[in-house]
């Protein structure tokens, strides 16, 4: 029993002993963060959108005669100038007709003259009462009549000129041209067959589709003042290719459609490229009809914009978040919206204020209500040092 008690004295001594060494103040110290302070500034606002590229003018070759294909003159896949012979339609059968057409031509002009020489036999008589009067109107018919076929004979020889010109088919354009669809000895239809296309590559279009809900956000920012532009035909395009190289020249919004396209719920704009490797020879051009690529837009410009970190935004179950620190150094937790991505940094549409302090580092040191320790943000740090010494440097005589 003795031994009982001498062994519990000695745990309440042990337990004295530790509370007497025990810190007076055991709560913990607020956890450091790293916080910026939330700015505004003007910044390009610049969307970007998939594009595809168009001939400027993807020009159809069609023959203008019936006939069988005497000869193609061009080499498929090759730039041609404009007025290069492309097609010959044999032109016996137009020839002939020509002729013939030319020979009514000079009959119908025979028996004009024919007439006019009898009408003039025939007035002086009816002045001398030598001939009737029936006499004279039959000649005067008869020249009325000679001109009306010398007329329908010069239109059949117009028209038999035309077909016999159009028998040899030429180049309207610059351009390159593709294969063709029909070779020597094929018959082919007026109007109806495509022989060949012509794409002229100098300029070149870029068409894209802006969607429905991007438009009425623009149109809402225009309208909050919080976007600006200029007139829309004066935006500007940069191009990427899909394999990440840019297009060094830029181009200019040309036209935008008047409605939308109910399948797909876009809007299409299209953007001009000077493309002066359009007349290069093949294989020397890599900017191609129908290639898919990306439309950066220029010309828009955003005020007050609030760009952050994008490790300062935080994703959870209803949505994006920050951690804001109150005058009072708590951390609390806001519910943001960010709309896009410019460099590193997100764009805040919704949640934040200028002046507010949001949390960068230290994130899983806290909790919403907590009070914290905030310092400023390295890098942070870091700019307005080199700002500071640029200005000592400036100021210095």
């Amino acid at each position: 029993m003795n031994k009982i008690f001498l062994s519990i004295g000695l745990c309440v001594i042990f337990l004295t002993g530790c509370a007497e060494n025990l810190p007076e103040d055991s709560s913990a110290p607020a956890p450091q963060v790293e916080i910026i302070t939330v700015t505004t500034k003007t910044i390009q606002d610049e969307p970007e959108f998939i594009g595809q590229t168009e001939a400027f003018r993807p020009v159809e070759i069609r023959s203008q005669v019936s006939g069988i294909i005497k000869k193609v003159f061009f080499t498929e896949g090759r730039n041609i100038k404009k007025g290069d012979q492309l097609y010959l339609i044999d032109p016996v059968p137009f020839r002939a007709i020509y002729l013939s057409s030319k020979a009514k031509v000079a009959q119908a002009q025979a028996r004009l003259d024919l007439a006019k020489q009898d009408l003039a036999r025939v007035l002086p008589l009816l002045e001398q009462q030598a001939v009737s009067k029936k006499n004279v109107d039959d000649a005067q018919v008869e020249v009325r009549a000679a001109k009306a076929a010398l007329e329908s004979a010069q239109s059949d020889l117009i028209k038999a000129k035309f077909d016999l010109d159009n028998t040899l088919i030429t180049a309207p354009v610059n351009g390159r041209i593709g294969r063709s669809h029909f070779y020597e000895g094929r018959l082919i239809s007026a109007q109806e067959a495509l022989l060949a296309t012509i794409d002229q590559l100098d300029p070149m279009y870029v068409n894209v589709s802006v969607p429905e809900s991007y438009l009425l956000r623009r149109r809402r920012e225009l309208a909050e003042h919080k976007v600006e532009r200029p007139d829309i035909f004066q935006l500007r395009g940069v191009m990427t290719f899909m394999d990440g190289s840019v297009y060094p020249q830029e181009g200019v919004l040309d036209f935008a459609d008047v409605a939308l396209r109910p399948e797909t719920g876009t809007l299409q704009g299209r953007f001009v490229f000077p493309n002066p490797e359009g007349a290069f020879a093949p294989g020397q051009s890599y900017f191609y009809p129908g290639q898919f690529v990306k439309v950066r837009i220029k010309g828009y410009i955003r005020t007050d914009a609030i760009l952050i970190p994008q490790r300062a935004v935080q994703q959870g179950p209803s949505g994006s978040f920050v951690y804001v620190v109150d005058i009072e150094d708590k951390a609390e937790l806001r519910a943001i919206k960010a709309s896009m991505w410019r460099g590193k940094e997100w764009l805040i549409e919704e949640g934040l204020r200028p002046g507010e302090r949001v949390v960068v580092e230290g994130f899983f040191r806290i909790l919403p209500g907590a009070k914290v320790d905030p310092v400023p943000h390295k890098k942070e740090t870091t700019t307005s040092k080199h700002s500071s010494e640029k200005l000592n440097l400036l100021s210095t005589p």
